[in-house]
C-alpha cells in the first residue's frame, strides 16, 4: 500500500530537472544591446563585426560583446545610454545595407541557451520593451492625393473628349491648359460635377486659358486625417502579422504614431517591417524604343527609364497597369519552374480588370515589376545625426506574357525567401497611405512604476512565504511536503511560459497567484481527508490511502470547472484577459500534476511501502 512503481520516481525526476533547467534562465536578467540584420543579400559576418568595432572604438564607446548567429549580429552594452550613443553611430555608418534594432538580450548562460532554454518576455506594464515614434509625411500624403487628382481628371477629359494641351501636378494643385475658351467652360462643368469638393479657378498660361484646379483646405485636413488613420490600420494590421502580444498602436498628435511592443523576439524585423513603405507597380516595357538613347537623356515622351536590379537600364511605358493598393492577399513561396523566390498576388476588382484588359491585348509582349520602397539614410554631420528620406524605385523582374490572366499570377525576381516573405507580409496587410519615418526608438520602463512593479512582486513572495509557514505549522511534514509541491508549482509554470515565450504581464502574475491558491486548497484538501480517515480509527496506511484516493474526485471537479472557464476566456477575450487565462491555465495542469502526483510521490517515500507507522505528523 502506498507505494509507487520507479517509473513514477523517474518521470517525477524528469519534469522536475526540465523545469529547473528552463526555469532558470529567468534569473539572469538581460542586456542592452543593438541586433544589426542586413536587407536582401547584405552579409552579416566577422567582416561586419570588425568594421562595427572600429566604429565604435573611434566613437570611444565600450562594448560589453559582439555574437555573430544566423545571420544577425548583436552588440551587447552595459547600460541604456551606451545603447543609444551606439546606435547613432553605427546607423550612420552602415547606410541603408542594415537594419539597426534596439534589444534587450538575455544574459542567460551558453550551458543553458545549449538546450533552448530562454527567459519568458515581459510585458510593457512590467519590464517595458520597443518603443517607436512614427511621423507620417503628411506633405508626400498631399503630394499623392495631387497626383491621383491629376490621372483622374486627365482620364475624364480624355472619355468626355475635351482638348487640352497640358495637365501637370503642382505645389498642392494640378494646372490644366486648354485648346480653347469652349474646351475651358466644358472643362470647368465636368469638372464641377465630378469632384465637387474641388476648388476650381481661372489662370491664362502663356496666353492660353487654362485652370488652377485644387483641394479644399478641410479636404487637405481630411486627406492627412486619413493618411494618419490608414496607416494606424496597416501598422495595426502588421504588428498581428507579427504575432505580438498585446501591442500598443496609437496616434500621438496630428501626425504622429506610437508603438510599443512587448516581447517582440526580433526587434531588427518589426522595425523593417513596420517602416517599410515597400510596393509593387506593374508596368509595360517600352520595346519602341532605344534604351540607351534614353540612357543619354533622350527619354521619349510617355516612358520613363529604370534602374534594374542588376544594375542596368530599362525602358517602362508612364501607365501603370496595376499597384500595390490594389493588392488584397500575398503569399511567399518558390516558383515551379526556376526554384527561386517569389510572391503569388491577389488583385482586387479593378486591378484585375486592368490586368486582364492589358494581358488579352499584349500576349507575347514583356511586363515589368518596379519594386518601390522609402527609405531614411542617417549620416553624421557635426557630431549629429542627420537623417534624409530617399525614395528607391527599381524593376525586380521582367516577364514574358505566355497567356491571359486577371486576378492572381506570381511576381518573381526576389534576392532570398526572407525578402519574399517581408514583402508578402506587408502587401497583405496594406499598403500604408503615406510614408513613415522612425523618428524615436528605445527600450521603455514598465507603464506601472518600478516602485509598483516591485512592491507586487514583494507582495506575491511575501504572500507565497505566508502560506509556506502556515502549511508547515498547521500540517508539519504533510505541510512541508506541500510547500515542496507548491514551489515545484511555480517553477514549472515558469519553466511552461518560457518554453513557450510567452508574455507574462500583470493580469498574468494575477492568475499564477490564483492558481498558487488553488494549488494549496487541493493539498488542503487532501490533508483533512487524512485527518478524518484517522479520527474514525483507520491506520495511518489505510488514512493517506483513502485521504488521497476519495479527495481526488473533489479536486478533479474542481480544477476541471475552472479550466473550463479560462479556456472560454483564452477563446473569447483579448489582451489582459488573454494574459490572465493563459497562466491561469497552465497553473491549473501544474497544480493538479503537483499537488496530487507530486506529494503523493514524496508521502509514499517517507511512509509508504512496509513501514509501520505508529503516528502521522500531520
Amino acid at each position: 500500500m502506498n507505494r509507487y512503481p520507479p517509473w513514477k520516481y523517474i518521470l517525477l525526476a524528469i519534469v522536475v530537472l526540465i523545469g529547473c533547467i528552463y526555469a532558470l534562465p529567468n534569473i539572469y536578467g538581460e542586456d542592452p544591446a543593438l541586433q544589426i540584420s542586413g536587407v536582401r543579400q547584405a552579409e552579416v559576418g566577422e567582416a561586419l563585426s570588425n568594421r562595427v568595432s572600429q566604429v565604435l572604438e573611434g566613437a570611444g564607446i565600450a562594448v560589453k560583446q559582439v555574437e555573430l548567429e544566423e545571420g544577425k549580429m548583436l552588440v551587447r552594452f552595459d547600460d541604456t545610454e551606451t545603447q543609444l550613443s551606439a546606435a547613432d553611430h553605427i546607423k550612420a555608418a552602415l547606410g541603408h545595407d542594415y537594419v539597426v534594432a534596439f534589444n534587450l538580450a538575455p544574459a542567460t548562460p551558453a550551458w543553458l541557451t545549449s538546450f533552448k532554454a530562454l527567459p519568458m518576455y515581459l510585458g510593457l506594464d512590467l519590464r517595458g520593451g520597443v518603443h517607436f515614434l512614427m511621423e507620417v509625411d503628411m506633405v508626400t500624403a498631399g503630394k499623392q492625393a495631387i497626383e491621383r487628382y491629376t490621372n483622374e481628371i486627365r482620364a475624364l477629359l480624355r472619355e468626355e473628349k475635351i482638348r487640352y494641351a497640358m495637365i501637370r501636378s503642382e505645389e498642392g494643385r494640378v494646372r490644366l491648359v486648354l485648346r480653347s475658351e469652349d474646351d475651358r467652360d466644358q472643362a470647368r462643368a465636368v469638372l464641377r460635377k465630378s469632384f465637387p469638393t474641388l476648388v476650381v479657378e481661372e489662370a491664362e498660361t502663356s496666353g492660353k486659358p487654362g485652370m488652377l484646379v485644387r483641394p479644399s483646405e478641410q479636404e487637405v485636413r481630411e486627406t492627412q486625417q486619413f493618411a494618419l488613420q490608414q496607416n494606424i490600420l496597416t501598422l495595426r494590421n502588421r504588428v498581428n502579422e507579427l504575432g505580438v502580444a498585446e501591442p500598443v498602436i496609437q496616434q500621438q498628435g496630428a501626425s504622429r504614431i506610437v508603438v510599443q511592443l512587448p516581447g517582440v523576439q526580433d526587434p531588427g524585423q518589426a522595425k523593417r517591417i513596420l517602416g517599410a513603405t515597400a510596393t509593387l507597380e506593374y508596368r509595360a516595357v517600352d520595346i519602341e524604343h532605344d534604351v540607351q538613347q534614353a540612357v543619354a537623356g533622350k527619354v521619349p515622351a510617355g516612358s520613363r527609364l529604370y534602374k534594374q536590379r542588376d544594375g542596368g537600364h530599362i525602358l517602362l511605358k508612364k501607365a501603370v497597369i496595376a499597384t500595390g493598393d490594389q493588392i488584397v492577399n500575398a503569399r511567399s513561396g518558390f516558383d515551379q519552374t526556376s526554384g527561386s523566390p517569389m510572391v503569388s498576388v491577389s488583385l482586387d476588382a479593378k486591378g484585375a480588370r486592368s490586368m486582364l484588359k492589358f494581358t488579352k491585348d499584349n500576349v507575347g509582349k514583356p511586363m515589368a515589376v518596379v519594386f518601390i520602397e522609402n527609405r531614411t539614410e542617417t549620416s553624421i554631420v557635426n557630431d549629429e545625426p542627420v537623417k534624409r528620406q530617399v525614395k528607391v524605385e527599381e524593376v525586380v523582374s521582367v516577364a514574358t506574357i505566355r497567356g491571359v490572366f486577371s486576378s492572381r499570377f506570381q511576381t518573381t525576381g526576389l534576392d532570398s525567401p526572407k525578402e519574399a516573405q517581408e514583402l508578402a507580409l506587408v502587401l497583405r496587410s496594406g499598403a500604408l497611405a503615406a510614408p513613415i519615418e522612425i523618428v524615436e526608438e528605445r527600450t521603455v520602463g514598465p507603464s506601472l512604476g518600478k516602485d509598483n512593479i516591485r512592491q507586487g512582486f514583494n507582495s506575491v513572495i511575501i504572500g507565497f512565504i505566508v502560506v509556506l509557514v502556515f502549511m508547515a505549522v498547521y500540517y508539519r511534514v504533510f505541510g512541508l511536503v506541500a510547500n515542496l509541491a507548491l514551489t515545484l508549482n511555480l517553477v514549472l509554470i515558469v519553466a511552461i511560459l518560457s518554453m513557450l515565450q510567452a508574455t507574462l504581464t500583470l493580469p498574468g502574475i494575477a492568475g499564477i497567484v490564483l492558481t498558487v491558491g488553488m494549488a494549496v486548497d487541493a493539498n488542503v484538501l487532501i490533508f483533512e481527508r487524512i485527518r478524518e480517515e484517522l479520527r474514525i480509527g483507520n491506520s495511518p496506511q489505510a488514512s493517506i490511502h483513502a485521504g488521497y484516493e476519495k479527495a481526488l474526485s473533489t479536486i478533479a471537479d474542481a480544477n476541471i470547472t475552472t479550466l473550463i472557464a479560462s479556456i472560454v476566456l483564452l477563446s473569447f477575450g483579448t489582451g489582459p484577459v488573454k494574459g490572465f487565462a493563459v497562466t491561469l491555465s497552465i497553473g491549473i495542469m501544474t497544480s493538479m500534476f503537483t499537488a496530487i502526483f507530486g506529494t503523493r510521490a514524496i508521502i509514499n517515500l517517507i511512509y509508504g511501502g512496509r513501514r509501520r507507522v505508529a503516528k502521522l505528523m500531520i
